[in-house]
């Protein structure tokens, strides 16, 4: 297939949604500890969704680092996009993406897209989930649901930015309605649960009980740092000081938020705060990829 039929339907378009245009694609991936280090041992995908090869930028026997790509760069009306990692006990993967998602605008029936994304790891895994942002288009209607499934002392650290619209086009986020759903558990057990409406035409959009008017946001998770009171009094002491974020921990989830009009501002304060927090959650220093500095 050539790149040019990959592109999207430009974001200000009226298209109308047709069924054999739909891209249903997945992908399932699973980590194992093999021979004193962590490799993919399985790769199976469906549609325009792949992963480049394994990177083991820290050490033959430290984290798998996996970029997954999908080249569309996007979702459009009727795109349904399905993510699976699995991580076994004793590997540690890392999983990036070389670009932002963008969710362009519903077509002229107003069909929705959805984004499923499935964590698992096992008793004595660990998983970084470190996508770079998703910016969504004015008119974009969606479902994006995240569930994390954890067993044991397992451990987990991830974050999502979401940028609403493209301001610095004057092109703001005032039509559309996209719908997150959180859900981690473990054992079976929930420890964070949350849906989160966005829509524009609801006073919560711009109440400041609400959204506020903010066209960014952001929340980072972690799972199985050990002293997450010290974590989180590291974090208020070396973040910059402002009201737009705020840090706390329930149910041994730390989670730390951010709401504001800036992209570039939410995301250096995630990716700080997982430079903070990786030495006390896997006693390792974060390793940048090298794909977020092209």
């Amino acid at each position: 297939m050539m790149l040019s039929e990959l592109a999207p339907p430009a974001a200000d378009s009226g298209h109308r949604f047709d069924a054999e245009r739909r891209w249903a694609a997945s992908l399932a991936l699973r980590f194992a500890h093999r021979d004193g280090a962590t490799r993919l041992v399985q790769a199976r995908h469906q549609g325009p969704l792949r992963v480049q090869r394994p990177f083991y930028p820290e050490g033959s026997h430290e984290a798998c680092h996996v970029y997954v790509l999908h080249p569309p760069g996007g979702l459009v009306s009727g795109d349904a996009l399905t993510i699976r990692a699995h991580v076994e006990h004793g590997a540690h993967a890392l999983l990036t993406t070389p670009a932002a998602n963008k969710l362009y605008k519903a077509d002229s029936q107003g069909v929705a897209w959805t984004q499923h994304t499935e964590l698992t790891v096992e008793e004595g895994g660990a998983l970084e989930w470190l996508p770079q942002e998703t910016i969504a288009f004015d008119g974009s209607k969606g479902t994006q649901r995240t569930h994390i499934a954890l067993q044991g002392r397992a451990r987990c650290l991830g974050w999502e930015v979401m940028a609403l619209g493209r301001p610095a086009s004057d092109l703001p986020y005032v039509s559309g309605r996209i719908e997150q759903h959180f859900c981690l558990t473990l054992d079976g057990k929930p420890l964070w649960l949350e849906r989160q409406p966005l829509d524009p035409g609801h006073p919560r959009f711009a109440g400041r009980w609400g959204q506020g008017g903010a066209t960014v946001q952001a929340t980072l998770w972690a799972v199985g740092i050990d002293d997450a009171a010290a974590a989180i009094e590291a974090l208020r002491e070396a973040l910059p000081s402002n009201s737009r974020w705020a840090v706390t921990v329930r149910h041994g989830v730390l989670l730390l938020r951010y709401l504001g009009a800036s992209r570039n501002e939410a995301w250096a304060l995630c990716e700080q705060a997982w430079h903070l927090l990786r030495p006390r959650w896997i006693e390792r220093k974060a390793h940048t990829p090298r794909i977020w500095l092209t």
